[in-house]
């Protein structure tokens, strides 16, 4: 493999206390059972914010990276942040966060706007940061609290997604871990995923806050969060496979040399169809959402370290990682673990 210099060294991950099952949802609208909300999902339970901000998540999340990885503080020199759900317009969270769990001030520190792509694109910043120079130890957090953007009776979203936040090390490396990249842009899927209002392009206003319900029965207004499935769905499984096959062209090995595939937790429904279309044995294809839910940007690295921790992936394996979603926006890449 080419191109190395950088490795993560380690992953620590933060949920909020407050749990929201399949049985709460059940009796709040008043449709649907726990096991049409599982069989469409592959998710029992999500933990979801109670007042928590982006920044609350994330520094807990750093602290659980420091307390249980002994990493020193001090060693920090870059703190990279993405989140969709900052807690502000300015200033920008990952400054927020600094100063909430005491990094230096001599380090460079910025937010970037990506959803469940957003965890492989963090890792080509650090890298790129890594090989100019710039940093040697940086702290990525990926993070947000998507749930406080949906509608309570939105049936189509709530009983997807979760709040969290997940703290990843990447360190300069000698031999290099993080291998090259196939990323991905196509803005024209903008509309499919996407909180219509709220920001400059149209402000909130009375029109705004109008709740509108569809055929399916899920309810929203302009402000929540909209998510076109379908449309979502058929840009996942005729992308992501093109991306898979060049990120392996890429560093020269077969599908039978990657030892497991971590993808973004999505649902369990896309996530089966997307394997099955790649063809990826079953064995070798990671899922962990059934209690997380999807927690978009977080879900990588926390799908990483539950991978690490049940002994799935092990010093020298072959670990896929590929991210997709809102953007439309893709990456992936090979890590040598």
């Amino acid at each position: 493999m080419k191109g190395f210099g950088a490795a993560i060294t380690a992953i620590s991950y933060y949920l909020p206390e407050k749990v929201v099952d399949n049985k709460s949802l059940v009796q709040e609208f008043g449709t649907w059972t726990e096991d049409k909300i599982y069989q469409k999902t592959g998710i029992r339970e999500r933990h979801v914010v109670d007042g928590e901000l982006v920044s609350d998540l994330a520094a807990r999340a750093a602290e659980k990276l420091f307390e249980e990885h002994g990493v020193d503080r001090e060693t920090i020199d870059f703190l990279l942040l993405c989140t969709e759900s900052p807690d502000h317009y300015l200033p920008a969270t990952a400054c927020i966060v600094q100063d909430m769990v005491g990094l230096k001030k001599s380090i460079g520190a910025l937010d970037y706007n990506l959803g469940c792509s957003g965890f492989v694109y963090g890792l080509a910043l650090a890298k790129g940061l890594i090989s100019a120079g710039i940093a040697s130890k940086i702290l990525l957090i990926t993070a947000d609290t998507l749930t406080r953007t949906i509608h309570p009776m939105d049936k189509s979203t709530r009983t997807i997604f979760g709040d969290a936040a997940a703290a990843t090390l990447v360190e300069r490396s000698e031999t290099g871990r993080i291998g090259d990249f196939v990323l991905g842009t196509d803005g024209s899927g903008r509309d499919k995923l996407i909180i219509p209002a709220g920001a400059w392009a149209a402000p909130r206003s009375a029109e705004t806050a109008v709740e509108r319900t569809n055929r399916w029965g899920n309810t929203r207004t302009p402000e929540n969060l909209y998510m076109n499935g379908p449309e979502v769905l058929n840009f996942t499984l005729t992308t992501v496979p093109d991306a898979v096959y060049q990120a392996l062209e890429t560093h020269s090995i077969s599908l039978g040399d990657v030892d497991l595939f971590v993808f973004h937790q999505a649902t369990k429904l896309m996530l089966n169809h997307l394997r099955e279309v790649i063809g990826i044995p079953e064995e070798k294809f990671f899922m962990n959402m059934e209690n997380k839910g999807n927690t978009v940007s977080a879900t990588i690295p926390m799908a990483l370290k539950d991978a690490s921790d049940a002994g799935l992936i092990h010093p020298g394996s072959y670990v896929m990682v590929a991210g997709f979603g809102v953007g439309y926006s893709w990456g992936a890449t090979i890590i040598r673990w």
